[in-house]
């Protein structure tokens, strides 16, 4: 390693992998109770294992759902429908434990005067954005979600590696030099679930066989999927940063046939870094799926990635941290920060930066939600390969939009 440089790593996760099939399932119900009635409020929780699911939480709509029916919907969307899996959409357990929502809770969310709507708890969110890629993503967790994106792609056309399972891990390592830009893609760590081969003939031993399998997936990964991967960048310049010297490792036990919920117990809210920036900027802590847009968890978390995606796209700065905090039953957020990293292109300081964001974006609960129109977007999509740096849609990824930034300049009065 140059000992000048910096290396970042992130991680992401497949739609398969445990975690994410519970975030799945609670978004799909989410989304089920808000087709039915925008003004459900709805915090789910599910956990998955070895042939069962159970959903908990708290609701208050005038919708009635199927809770279970909209469970398997979504566990065989994703690809688990084969018993040998021991995780079956059409034959797992499904325990529904959804209760009403607490009136205290209620009585400072919901206002005679709706623009004077509370959080729905207090806490703190973060917002991050920075032009190292065209969807304004930190470049290491781009790459670690492009690679499970175009293995799942593969996995579902079943014209290749028709050997693949749904749960997969990717691991991306950026080296950065002394200025903070990406000069080479250091190591890639890719993990796919995978069917079981048995000892055929000629084999010595079913160790021989588990070899030759680790082999051929390594192969695949690097010519099938990688490849995939380099032509759906359309950078020419970070394509370049893949060479002769980037390290793959790929299934590093040798091998991965037991995953999913029947490897490991998956819970909702577990993968908080993998939802936003891939541990660049910052986490709040506050999980996003499951929940309406009135809690703040989720709703603040993508206005503040909205309002750092739209500066820095406007040229205020080369990546920018946007923090907002907010107290349970309180309309107006309690703090309002910028940090630009050293790399602000204005005359102002990120106080002042501050201030021009409360100034010029409704930072209330009731603007929030109206102005990205979360009551009417599908939330299901976002639980999986990220929150953000998605395609911006009329009913998905709203805060990816970049329709705010005329409006930035002339705030700020940038050319």
């Amino acid at each position: 390693m140059n000992k000048k440089h910096i290396y970042f790593t992130s991680e992401a996760v497949s739609e398969g992998h445990p975690d994410k099939v519970a975030d799945q399932i609670s978004d799909a119900v989410l989304d089920a109770y808000l087709a039915k009635d925008p003004e459900s409020k709805v915090a789910c929780e599910t956990l998955v294992t070895t042939g069962q699911v159970v959903i908990a939480g708290e609701v208050r709509s005038s919708a009635s759902v199927d809770v279970p029916e909209v469970a398997r919907k979504t566990i065989k969307r994703i690809g688990y429908d084969k018993p040998e899996y021991m995780f079956d959409g059409t034959c797992c357990g499904i325990i529904n434990l959804l209760h009403e929502q607490s009136a205290d809770i209620n009585r400072g969310v919901v206002r005679a005067d709706e623009e004077k709507q509370g959080a729905g708890d207090q806490g703190m969110m973060f917002g991050y954005a920075t032009n190292e890629t065209e969807n304004y993503m930190p470049l290491p967790l781009y790459l670690a979600n492009l690679i499970l994106l175009e293995l799942k792609a593969v996995r579902k056309e079943g014209k290749q590696m028709k050997y693949l399972r749904p749960d997969a891990k990717s691991q991306v390592t950026v080296e950065y030099d002394e200025n903070g830009k990406p000069v080479h893609i250091d190591t890639i760590v890719v993990s796919t679930q995978h069917d079981e081969f048995y000892k055929s003939e000629g084999a010595e031993s079913q160790e021989e066989v588990d070899e030759m399998m680790h082999n051929q997936i390594e192969y695949d990964v690097e010519y099938i999927v990688l490849q995939r991967v380099k032509e759906a960048i359309a950078d020419d310049a970070l394509v370049a940063l893949f060479d002769e010297n980037t390290k793959l490792l790929v299934n590093p036990t040798g091998k991965f046939v037991i995953g999913g919920p029947h490897g490991d117990t998956g819970l909702t809210g577990r993968k908080i870094i993998v939802d936003t920036y891939g541990g660049k900027g910052a986490h709040g802590g506050g999980a996003f799926s499951g929940k309406d847009p009135s809690k703040v968890d989720r709703s603040a978390a993508y206005m503040a990635r909205y309002i750092a995606k739209n500066m820095v796209a406007a040229g205020v700065a080369d990546q920018m941290l946007i923090q907002l905090s907010y107290a349970i039953g309180v309309a107006e957020p309690t703090s309002v920060n910028v940090e630009t990293y050293g790399t602000n292109h204005t005359p102002f300081t990120d106080a002042e930066l501050a201030s021009m964001v409360a100034t010029v974006f409704d930072l209330r609960p009731y603007a929030i939600i109206r102005n990205l129109d979360l009551k009417h977007v599908k939330y299901e999509p976002t639980a999986a390969y990220g929150h953000f740096g998605r395609e911006a849609k009329k009913d998905e990824f709203t805060w990816e939009r970049l329709d705010a930034v005329d409006t930035i300049k002339q705030a700020l009065n940038l050319k």
